[in-house]
């Protein structure tokens, strides 16, 4: 079920909802259980079940974070479960398993809007259309331009994504971020702290992650680096949305959505809704991402008071909200429809005015398309995007 104050938002399903995210904090639990095992340092395994999420929701706030009443239910199942674990290091981990999955559901809808974007640009890379800088007309482009700029933006936030999808990293360090819990539970072995490395590797290879030093108070990096790119999603989205709303306006009429939305009041009217919902979402992720920033910025100690509680429900908001807008955007250009005639219908009547330039650089001559290296960067765009996208 969607909420009713962000249309659209089911289209996210069981993305980062208190269901994922319990579900992969048990991930988290049965990795590290069976890390433990397979070193010969806990007796008892287990395959976890995730306990029910009313009860662990009714005990999160006596200890402010939802692991400790999880690691209650679930040591009925094994006593050695979260033994040399630390809240953050569950909370955390969980919360990059979970920002894989999101990353990987925009990239397919990422995908779907490039797609038919780079067929757009090939369409009508010849079909002109007035050029507008700060609301009034310019020189002329075209509308294969304009699909191949909204391809470009994005093709680049596809790369950001695809970057910190394949560096997020495992979260484990203990108490402190020492690792001193784990080095003690291998006191016995030739080499404690070798034995707490590899059990770190083995949790972060059972879980498809990348490892490194804990990362408790450093930066928070994996988390605010993928709200970052999540946010130059929007950015790229936003322009899109922008661009179509402008465009189909009646006295404009150059393009339209597909499938508009209706009115309460007004029979026959065609709201371009997607279009403008990935505005809303464009007008609200950063200042998400922001608070990411902010909280990184006041960390303090060896695990911060508030701005780590402060990101869960931020990337949560920020996660659902880009799998939604990449849904959203895919269906609008595939949806598109696009009016050449009225295209080019406003370029006559816009006339000499879109020629003055022209006039300019050659000393009072207007002749030929004044088009310039249009078919170029159309070709440098779906070039580009070419190695992203095979056979697009």
């Amino acid at each position: 079920m969607g909420e009713l104050l962000w249309p659209g938002d089911a289209r996210a399903g069981d993305v980062l909802t208190d269901e994922a995210f319990l579900a992969a904090m048990v991930r988290v639990e049965q990795a590290w259980l069976d890390a433990l095992v397979g070193a010969g340092l806990a007796s008892t395994p287990a395959v976890l079940t995730v306990p029910p999420l009313r009860g662990i929701a009714d005990g999160t706030e006596s200890g402010g974070n939802p692991v400790i009443p999880l690691v209650k239910a679930l040591r009925a199942q094994s006593p050695d479960v979260h033994r040399g674990l630390t809240s953050q290091d569950v909370v955390d981990t969980a919360l990059v398993l979970c920002l894989r999955d999101v990353v990987d559901r925009v990239l397919v809808d990422v995908e779907r809007a490039a797609r038919t974007l780079g067929a757009l640009a090939r369409e009508h890379r010849g079909a002109v259309m007035v050029g507008r800088t700060l609301t009034q007309y310019a020189v002329p482009i075209t509308f294969g331009l304009k699909a191949a700029q909204w391809l470009s933006g994005l093709a680049e936030a596809d790369a950001g994504l695809r970057r910190v999808r394949a560096e997020l990293p495992v979260q484990v360090g203990g108490a402190a971020g020492t690792l001193a819990a784990v080095v003690e539970l291998g006191r016995d072995r030739e080499d404690p702290v070798g034995t707490a490395v590899a059990l770190v590797h083995a949790v972060a290879d059972g879980l498809g992650l990348g490892d490194g030093t804990p990362w408790h108070t450093r930066g928070r990096n994996p988390l605010a680096a993928t709200a970052d790119a999540l946010v130059r999603l929007a950015d790229a989205l936003g322009h899109l949305g922008a661009d179509v709303a402008l465009l189909s306006r009646p006295e404009i009429g150059e393009l339209r959505e597909g499938a508009g939305g209706g009115s309460s009041t007004m029979p026959g009217k065609a709201n371009p809704v997607l279009s403008i919902l990935l505005r809303r979402h464009a007008l609200a992720a950063p200042q998400l991402a922001a608070t990411l920033h902010l909280a990184a910025a006041t960390y303090v100690d060896e695990r911060p008071d508030g701005g780590w509680h402060a990101e869960w429900d931020t990337l949560a908001t920020l996660g659902r909200r880009s799998v939604v807008a990449a849904s959203q955007a895919a269906d609008l250009v595939a949806g598109l429809v696009v009016d050449t005639a009225r295209m080019a219908a406003r370029v006559a009547e816009a006339g000499e005015t879109l020629r003055a330039e022209q006039r300019s650089m050659s000393g009072g001559s207007s002749d030929g398309d004044y088009l310039g290296a249009t078919d170029l960067f159309i070709d440098d765009i779906l070039g580009r995007a070419a190695r992203v996208w095979e056979n697009l």
